[in-house]
């Protein structure tokens, strides 16, 4: 990932969408060349030069300290996963430009018990570059049958972005797509060399007819919670309120779990899915 251009399209569009009257600027009767602020008027909000914020949004201004950087956030007004993501860019200079190698992501063995407890909704874990690295049996019946997959298929934005299933099968597919790949343009800032995410992004440029959209868009996004609708091919209409938690002692893996209130048609409905997908008991021989 090129840092100097990361940050300044992550910089520009964050300034172009918003007005000097949303930043409480008064008007200077000038015309206006461009949308949102200009880079004066956003030196201005963050209390720093112009010369130095025109070298900041070029990548030229080294590593900011902390100070700065929540500067930049206060004045363009940036969300949380908007001021982790400028801290990413603006402060990896220092970090090593070569790609680091890939390491295999596990999820450790109490984990994967805890997927199989949860068995009455569906939960699974993802990685880095939104690739799913475990799932319980309903996690696979909503969404996709993730563990059939070879392991570098199992990954959320290839799914949605990619089989023609998704469509069909996740409500609001656009929203949830998109998101998917401002949680892409999250992890890109974070870790930067990573060849693997350089490499997905490239087949879903070629691949996706919507991607090139939402990736130079630079939105970004830490997901939390939120809600989520599938249409199922067995059971109908399922809806979902998720909650996700950043699994302890690894930050890159983020556990999700699928909530559904008690004795709704959902509830229902998945219980009715779990009956009629339950493997099959084993025969036991008489003696």
């Amino acid at each position: 990932m090129d840092r100097a251009k990361e940050i300044s399209g992550f910089l520009r569009s964050r300034r172009a969408r918003l007005t000097p009257q949303e930043a409480g600027l008064p008007s200077d009767g000038r015309v206006r060349r461009v949308p949102g602020l200009r880079r004066d008027e956003a030196a201005r909000l963050a209390g720093v030069s112009t010369e130095y914020y025109t070298r900041l949004e070029q990548g030229r201004a080294g590593n900011p300290s902390a100070e700065v950087v929540d500067a930049l956030a206060r004045a363009l007004r940036l969300d949380d996963s908007e001021r982790e993501h400028l801290t990413d860019l603006l402060r990896s200079r220092g970090r090593s430009q070569r790609s680091a190698p890939v390491r295999a992501q596990r999820v450790r063995p109490g984990l994967h018990l805890m997927l199989q407890t949860l068995d009455h909704v569906p939960a699974f874990v993802v990685g880095r570059r939104t690739d799913v690295l475990a799932s319980n049996r309903l996690g696979r019946e909503v969404l996709t049958d993730f563990e059939a997959l070879p392991a570098p298929r199992r990954n959320l934005a290839r799914y949605y972005l990619l089989d023609p299933e998704a469509r069909e099968r996740v409500g609001d597919w656009e929203r949830i797509a998109a998101e998917t790949v401002a949680m892409l343009r999250l992890d890109a800032g974070r870790h930067p060399h990573d060849r693997l995410l350089a490499d997905l992004v490239g087949e879903l440029t070629l691949k996706s007819p919507e991607f090139s959209t939402w990736w130079n868009d630079h939105r970004v996004l830490r997901r939390t919670h939120g809600a989520k609708h599938y249409h199922h091919p067995l059971v109908g209409d399922l809806h979902f309120s998720y909650e996700s938690f950043q699994v302890p002692g690894d930050t890159d893996q983020t556990l999700c779990v699928y909530t559904v209130e008690p004795g709704s048609d959902t509830d229902r409905a998945l219980r009715l899915l779990t009956s009629w997908t339950a493997p099959a008991a084993p025969v036991r021989e008489r003696g």
